[in-house]
């Protein structure tokens, strides 16, 4: 990772060393319930849209694990398509194979191995004998449980060049682009963002499926209020507005956001489930590595949201298909949000019982 000589071994200031899962005397890494407990406490704590936490994982054996999307997750009216869903898996599968390497084992992905009888498998994951890993993919593991969605004002601060290149280059290593925008390109997506998420606001069916999935502190999943963030005083900044039909108005917190936030676009050569699951492992490791960083991040979908299933896939840009606007910049610390349990996310079914 470009620039990582520059980032202490924490990655956050005070932050207490991230625990490695560690086969013993060659263990395969997942033939005990600790090892696949420890190697999917990683893998969830992945971001996830609305954080809807859409997987399920498989023991195969104990060398092997299979991901699956977890449909009934899927919001249908957002994300008729499952490319949100795609994403937020293959950020999940990417925190898996850093944790896979933590264990001197290298992950060996197959992605979208049966389509066509079960297109609900997303990857199967295999572990083969490999060295240590390196200092990059330490750094990038110990990430893992201080990265969050950031939605409060950040301080309008310039990312360094050598910050943006190392984001540039994370994306790169795992197949998608980044790139950034500014200026006048900037504020006209930003006046996109804004105008679907005017439209999505106005939809009855859009609120009653956002309100299944925020608001709780008690659930384990879904997006807390302490993590909606205040509402942009002037509408400076087109935050998606989780209180929709929520608080009465004029209670939310309002606040000043920064003038000129700094975004970029990630894209893929292609717009498919295959993209999707792609985007995903490169989203996860540029906000991992922006973490290393001390930089904070939150996203912008709205605009893929609204467009209409027949027409996705079909405005191909030279970069290729947007799947995510990030904004990034130095905020305040927030909170995690809450992830299910281990034991929810793991099907102990048989591969034949799943069919059935």
């Amino acid at each position: 990772m470009t620039g990582a000589g520059a980032i202490s071994d924490s990655g956050v200031p005070g932050a207490a060393p991230h625990a490695a899962p560690q086969s013993a005397d060659g263990q395969k890494p997942f033939a005990t319930r600790a090892g696949v407990r420890r190697l999917l406490h990683a893998a969830v704590a992945a971001p996830s849209v609305h954080n809807t936490q859409p997987w399920r994982f498989r023991r195969v054996d104990d060398a092997t694990m299979e991901l699956y999307a977890d449909l009934d997750r899927l919001l249908s009216v957002t994300d008729p398509m499952g490319r949100g869903l795609g994403i937020s898996c293959g950020a999940a599968l990417f925190n898996l194979r850093l944790a896979i390497r933590m264990t001197g084992h290298a992950p060996q992905v197959l992605p979208l191995p049966d389509p066509g009888e079960r297109p609900d498998l997303l990857a199967t994951v295999r572990a083969t004998p490999d060295g240590p890993p390196d200092q990059d993919e330490r750094l990038l593991f110990g990430m893992i449980p201080h990265r969050r969605t950031n939605r409060f004002p950040f301080d309008g601060r310039p990312l360094a060049r050598n910050v943006f290149l190392d984001l540039v280059t994370a994306a790169h290593t795992e197949g998608a682009t980044l790139v950034p925008v500014k200026g006048r390109t900037a504020r006209r997506v930003l006046d996109l963002v804004a105008v679907a998420e005017g439209t999505l606001t106005a939809e009855e069916s859009y609120r009653a499926e956002l309100a299944r999935w925020v608001g709780s502190e008690a659930r384990s999943d879904g997006v807390p209020e302490h993590a909606f963030g205040p509402r942009p005083r002037h509408g400076e900044l087109p935050m998606r507005d989780f209180a929709v039909g929520d608080l009465p108005p004029g209670t939310r917190e309002q606040a000043d956001f920064e003038p000129y936030p700094q975004l970029a676009v990630l894209f893929t050569t292609d717009d498919g489930p295959l993209d999707w699951l792609r985007a995903g492992q490169a989203l996860q490791r540029v906000l991992l590595t922006a973490t290393a960083h001390g930089v904070a991040a939150s996203m912008f979908s709205q605009p893929l949201d609204v467009r209409p299933p027949q027409h996705r896939g079909d405005h191909a840009g030279p970069f290729g298909y947007v799947q995510m606007l990030v904004r990034f910049g130095y905020g305040p610390p927030v909170p995690h949000v809450p992830r299910r349990p281990v034991f929810e996310v793991l099907d102990r079914r048989t591969r034949e019982a799943r069919r059935g």
